[in-house]
C-alpha cells in the first residue's frame, strides 16, 4: 500500500477575480523510504497541491476533485479523516518557521504538545524527555536550554531543525516538506537537507518535497514531477529528468542553475553538503 496515492487531483480556487484552476489533474504516489519532489516556479500550483492533500485550504475558497489517499484512507472526503491522520500518519514541515511556531510559547511547550498529539496518555515529563531526545537527534546543542527559549531567540536554521523534530516526533510515516530551506542561507540549507536525508534513512519515512530549486530536487529525490500552471509537464526518475529533460520548461529550469554539475548520488557522496 502506498503511503500517499493521488489520482487526477483538481483544485479550483475561488478568488475575487473569479475561479482559478490551481491544480489540474495531477497523479502520483509515494512509498516508504521514498522522496518525491514537486518542483516549479512560484504560482505553479505545487504548494496548493500539498495543502489540498492535507486539507489546509479553506473549504469555502477551494473546491477539490479527484482522489487522494494517505495510508489507504480517503482524505478528500469528511474532514474527520484527515484530522485523525494529520500529526499521526502525516506531518508537515512548513516553509517559514517564524510563522509556523507560536511566538508567545516556548519551544519546549510547543514540542511537548506535538509529541502528545499521538499519545495523550503520555505524561508531560515523559514528553519533555522525548523532546530533549528529538532536539539532540536533529543536532541542536544544549537541548534542555533551547527548549526554554522562545522562537525569536533561535536562528532560522535552528527553528527549521525544531520543525523537523516536531514533524518526526509523532512517528508519522509521511512527511510533507513545503520549501523547507526557502529562507535559509546556502550553508544552513545544506545542513537541513542532510538532516532530512538522515531522518529518512533512520526511520524509512516517505517525503513529499515541494521546492522551486531543481538543485535541491536533484540531491533529495527519487522521483521528480515538474509543475507549470497547475499541471505536471514532466515526471519520472530524478536522473532521467535532470540529465535528459524532454520538456522546454524543464530545460529552462535547468538552465537557470548554471552550477549544476554531473550527477552524483547523495548516498555515495555523503548527502546534500
Amino acid at each position: 500500500m502506498n503511503l500517499l496515492k493521488v489520482n487526477d487531483l483538481r483544485v479550483d480556487l475561488m478568488t475575487t477575480g473569479g475561479i482559478v484552476e490551481a491544480v489540474r489533474g495531477v497523479s502520483f504516489h509515494i512509498d516508504r523510504g521514498e522522496t518525491v519532489t514537486i518542483i516549479g516556479e512560484s504560482g505553479s500550483g505545487k504548494s496548493t497541491t500539498a495543502m489540498a492533500i492535507l486539507r489546509l485550504l479553506p473549504d469555502d475558497l477551494a473546491v477539490r476533485a479527484g482522489e487522494a489517499q494517505i495510508a489507504g484512507q480517503d482524505v478528500l472526503g469528511p474532514r474527520t479523516v484527515i484530522n485523525k491522520l494529520r500529526g499521526r500518519e502525516v506531518a508537515l514541515i512548513p516553509q517559514d518557521p517564524m510563522t509556523a511556531l507560536n511566538p508567545v510559547f516556548t519551544i519546549g511547550r510547543q514540542m511537548v504538545e506535538a509529541i502528545r498529539i499521538k499519545d495523550r496518555k503520555l505524561g508531560r515529563a515523559a514528553a519533555q524527555k522525548r523532546a530533549i531526545e528529538l532536539m539532540d537527534a536533529v543536532h541542536i546543542r544544549n537541548p534542555e536550554q533551547q527548549l526554554k527559549a522562545y522562537p525569536h531567540q533561535l536562528s532560522g536554521g535552528m527553528l527549521q531543525r525544531v520543525l523537523i523534530a516536531m514533524a518526526v516526533s509523532t512517528d508519522a510515516d509521511l512527511i510533507v516538506a513545503d520549501e523547507p530551506t526557502l529562507a535559509l542561507d546556502v550553508t544552513v540549507q545544506a545542513g537541513i537537507l542532510d538532516l532530512l536525508l538522515e531522518m529518512q534513512e533512520r526511520r524509512g519515512v516517505g517525503i513529499l518535497l515541494i521546492t522551486h530549486d531543481l538543485g535541491v530536487a536533484r540531491l533529495m529525490s527519487d522521483r521528480v514531477y515538474v509543475m507549470n500552471r497547475g499541471e505536471f509537464v514532466e515526471g519520472g526518475d530524478v536522473i532521467e529528468i535532470v540529465e535528459r529533460p524532454e520538456q522546454a520548461y524543464t530545460q529552462r529550469l535547468l538552465a537557470a542553475i548554471p552550477e549544476l554539475g554531473p550527477w552524483e548520488d547523495p548516498a555515495l557522496t555523503g548527502g546534500a553538503a
